[in-house]
């Protein structure tokens, strides 16, 4: 992968990687990777943080694309989409092959 594909993979990725910054987020995420969508009332059971602060960070992983809320009746359950963290995930494998081709060219002209 060239490197201006790489910056490229990395600009769209970014927003995900600042969603992912934040402890709480994280937490969400993770409670999210179950696979079953979740309520708020869900998501703030063990959490000592209120109902409207998990709504605000919820909002910014939705804005990130990593979660979506599908209405039912007058509840919104929350998902976590997957292919973010996969596109995410891309990003620092390309990042992780750039560092492996550098170091190997460095071995190779260390060993000379």
């Amino acid at each position: 992968m060239s490197p201006r594909s790489t910056a490229l993979r990395l600009r769209d990725a970014a927003p995900v990687f600042a969603a992912l910054g934040d402890e709480t987020r994280l937490s969400l995420v993770a409670k999210l990777s179950a696979g079953t969508p979740r309520s708020i009332a869900e998501l703030t059971a063990d959490h000592a943080v209120t109902r409207q602060a998990v709504t605000k960070h919820l909002r910014v992983l939705e804005d990130a694309g990593l979660v979506r809320s599908v209405r039912r009746g007058r509840e919104s359950r929350f998902a976590l989409e997957r292919r973010s963290l996969d596109d995410a995930r891309r990003a620092l494998d390309a990042i992780a092959r750039q560092w492996e081709d550098a170091l190997q060219r460095l071995k190779t002209f260390v060993e000379r």
